[in-house]
């Protein structure tokens, strides 16, 4: 089954249920990203959020677990945010789309659920036949396929100049998740939210932060 750019469909994504009618600089935005494991000894592995005020103000962390390569990262997540006293968020970001390996999320669902904008940063345009090659191996693929197609094809965002990274979206409008993203871009080419939670979560298990942030 080819995953390539024809098989995404928009699935009425850029019919957005969350209007931002304007950007504030201080949106609250919940960054996640996965803490390294091993995939021979690990069965989960934590994530790590962090609460944001746009790209210059930590509010606060957040913390779960989720199976490496399961099906569980969406209900986690959901879990996440409807548990923390953090009622002002507005937007869910993440760090790609799979957490614990091939534990995709399903945006849809996340957005549905929480009642948030969801953006997925994609730092490079995946190679989507090396991601099929992969996921038609594993126990859960057509869950996984299903994430794929939800989650549409990562479009290219500028976050400094001549410099891009590319999105996903659920529950809001391109324009207005593309503004995120680069408002949050404060200090490299991803968003504060998600190049902290990646500092936390890898600093958390190896003791201290390791890898591009």
């Amino acid at each position: 089954m080819n995953l390539g750019f024809h098989g995404y469909k928009q699935y009425g994504r850029d019919k957005a249920r969350m209007k931002f009618y304007t950007i504030k600089e201080e949106v609250r935005i919940l960054g996640v990203d996965d803490a390294p494991f091993s995939l021979q000894e690990d069965e989960e592995t934590y994530i790590v959020g962090t609460v944001f005020r746009g790209g210059n103000w930590i509010d606060g962390v957040l913390r779960s677990e989720v199976t490496v390569d399961g099906i569980d990262s969406t209900d986690r997540i959901v879990e996440m945010v409807n548990k923390s006293r953090f009622r002002d968020l507005r937007v869910i970001m993440l760090d790609g789309l799979g957490f614990g390996g091939f534990n995709l999320v399903d945006i849809e669902r996340l957005h549905n659920e929480t009642g948030l904008a969801v953006i997925v940063v994609v730092r490079r345009m995946p190679d989507f036949k090396a991601i099929e090659h992969a996921v038609s191996r594993l126990e859960h693929r057509e869950f996984y396929r299903n994430c794929m197609r939800k989650a549409g094809k990562p479009l290219e965002v500028e976050t400094k100049r001549n410099k891009h990274i590319h999105i996903q979206y659920n529950g809001i409008s391109f324009k207005d998740a593309e503004s995120i993203v680069k408002l949050s871009s404060t200090r490299s080419l991803i968003p504060e939210p998600i190049r902290v939670a990646h500092l936390i979560a890898s600093g958390f298990v190896l003791g201290e932060s390791r890898g591009n942030a």
